[in-house]
């Protein structure tokens, strides 16, 4: 079988696999994505883009286009879903250390669609399943399902949370969180009626809401601890939509009719996964010339709304840190040396690139993995005492921490 040269492979053409490409892309260095599907994923319907995200899509250059078509979410609306009584009410208007908080809720696919647009053409390859890494030098070589050989100068791990390149590394599969989650989006084709804000209901171990897109689009989502007997139901939509509806409590009316409504294909609960923190201290990020980012890096519970945010940060620091690795100059001495001496030199500068992305991205890896994990236990916990400090003294705290989490900048596109 003839190998066929590259010289930076991404497995995964999800949102990290897409934002690392055209990161690269506008640092003026190509790359292949490689995708398993037959075309652009779109599972999850909508993501929140908080203000770290949009930071991230500034530096790629498609935060603009991407404003057009979602609202700007005036705050955060909590409300008790066993009072029925409103808890909390946070604005996004308050300024953070990178300004006023930008918080709207994007659809996933036009995210894709907006990021893939942007890329050369022939740089996506859908349809390629990695089934193999082996190593061979100073590359890597990639076995696909239809049999093709890809050799590698870099290989970057962007296939999620059943990631291959993270199974090659080292990092175990991640964790059951013990919960599922269902979620979908409802186009009214006309106005939805509800207000531009992130609104969010907590009680007895289930956490529900809405967000709008725009103005006629609502995302919902709903999370819960299932019993041993509710875990037998989830091959069942039917049995699974009834017992989300006997579980929301005292919703809104505007908020159950889309559950009631909504199509029973929606109802397939997703399995909540995450990493351990403590396995990003001892794990390899990168090695060699081989490294993971978004969900492949740090799996994480959706409960402060970064998994998404996090992988577009990842996307912009790998590409920042492999091309200051790819592009900068080889010294006199190298330039004498022979082709074998010449790829030392230039895996060596990888390897140190790679390594600079690994500890920039290690503790806020960490430390959004532990928030998530942190938030939803609280969230979700429905004993009477847990019930009684949520409701009354930590709702508020649990907002402002979901802004503070996302107040931050991965920086610029800029070679140093």
């Amino acid at each position: 079988m003839v190998e066929v040269g590259e010289e930076i492979v991404i497995v995964g053409g999800g949102i990290a696999g897409l934002a690392t490409s055209l990161g690269l892309h506008r640092l003026g260095i190509g790359s292949l994505v490689l995708e398993a599907s037959d075309n652009l994923r779109s599972a999850g319907f909508g993501l929140t883009a908080f203000t770290n995200a949009w930071k991230a899509l500034d530096a790629l250059g498609i935060a603009d286009l991407l404003r057009q078509h979602h609202l700007r979410l005036h705050g955060n609306v909590t409300n008790s879903a066993i009072s029925g009584l409103q808890t909390s009410e946070l604005p996004f208007k308050a300024e953070g250390k990178q300004g006023d908080h930008e918080v709207r809720c994007v659809r996933r696919n036009l995210l894709l669609e907006a990021l893939a647009k942007e890329l050369p053409s022939g740089t996506i390859r859908y349809s390629s399943k990695v089934v193999c890494i082996e190593e061979s030098g100073f590359f890597k070589l990639l076995h696909l399902a239809d049999g093709t050989i890809l050799k590698a100068k870099v290989l970057v791990g962007c296939d999620g949370v059943n990631s291959v390149v993270a199974d090659w590394l080292g990092f175990k599969k991640p964790a059951f969180a013990g919960r599922y989650a269902l979620r979908g989006c409802v186009d009214f084709k006309c106005s939805h009626g509800f207000e531009p804000n992130f609104m969010q209901f907590f009680g007895k171990g289930v956490r529900s809401g809405a967000i709008p897109m725009d103005d006629t689009t609502v995302y919902w989502f709903v999370t819960w601890t299932p019993s041993s007997h509710e875990e037998e139901l989830e091959q069942d939509p039917a049995k699974v939509k009834q017992l989300v509806l006997s579980k929301l409590g005292k919703v809104p009316d505007q908020f159950r009719a889309i559950i009631e409504n909504y199509e029973l294909d929606g109802f397939k609960p997703l399995p909540l996964r995450y990493r351990h923190p403590w396995e990003l201290l001892w794990g390899n990020i990168s090695k060699g010339n081989v490294c993971v980012a978004g969900d492949a890096l740090h799996p994480l519970t959706p409960d402060i709304g970064q998994g998404g945010c996090s992988a577009l940060e990842d996307g912009v620091v790998l590409a920042r840190c492999l091309a200051e690795a790819l592009l900068k100059e080889p010294t006199g001495e190298t330039k004498e040396k022979g082709e074998e001496e010449d790829q030392k030199h230039e895996y060596e500068r990888i390897v140190m690139g790679l390594r600079k992305y690994a500890k920039e991205r290690a503790w806020r890896s960490i430390e959004l993995i532990s928030a998530s994990y942190m938030a939803g236990f609280i969230q979700e916990s429905h004993g009477k005492m847990m019930t009684f400090l949520r409701d009354k003294a930590l709702v508020g705290f649990l907002a402002g921490f979901l802004l503070k989490m996302a107040d931050f900048d991965c920086g610029k596109l800029i070679i140093s």
